[in-house]
């Protein structure tokens, strides 16, 4: 049989100590680092978890990869991920780090050239006005796509508080009454 296809009986071992190794250091990282380490994800998360994906698995399947370099270079993705979390929170840094929050639509009116923009589609929308139980455009007070690609509706019988949208492109384009 093929090289390529085969495996020894030690490269067995050392793949399954360092899978079952690195699988709990990632999970006591991630316990340590808290839960929005692998939540809905912002640009920057998802790039760490795929990072963290790629690390994981070279540590297991790459003989010239111990689990400690693996350790070290999850820590050291998580603490990237910890120090930007930090920089999110001034606001200058946050606009170069995370996508902008934009208003998809202002009342009942659908932002067309906003959907074009983010690549949503109106059916994306009205699923979304549906999970929100809205039953009538003119109930819909505002929806945003949000930096972690969720769709907000927010709807009802009252106007949004401008407050709940600053920060958000177009938000501005709802009258308040």
């Amino acid at each position: 049989m093929p090289d390529w296809v085969t495996a020894s009986g030690p490269s067995l071992i050392r793949i399954t100590g360092s899978a079952v190794l690195i699988f709990l250091w990632l999970l006591v990282t991630i316990r340590v680092s808290g839960l929005r380490t692998f939540s809905k994800m912002a640009s920057l998360d998802f790039a760490v978890t795929v990072a963290s994906g790629a690390v994981l698995a070279t540590t297991v399947t790459s003989a010239s990869t111990t689990v400690v370099q693996g350790a070290v270079a999850l820590v050291v993705l998580l603490a990237i991920q910890a120090v930007f979390a930090v920089l999110r929170r001034h606001r200058r840094m946050s606009a170069i780090i995370e996508n902008e929050p934009m208003l998809l639509m202002a009342g009942p009116e659908i932002l067309h050239d906003n959907l074009r923009r983010t690549r949503v589609s109106v059916d994306d929308v009205k699923a979304k006005l549906r999970e929100a139980n809205v039953l009538r455009y003119d109930q819909v007070r505002a929806v945003v796509l949000e930096t972690t690609g969720d769709i907000s509706v927010l709807h009802g019988d009252r106007d949004v508080e401008p407050d709940l949208l600053s920060g958000v492109r177009d938000g501005d384009r709802l009258r308040h009454g």
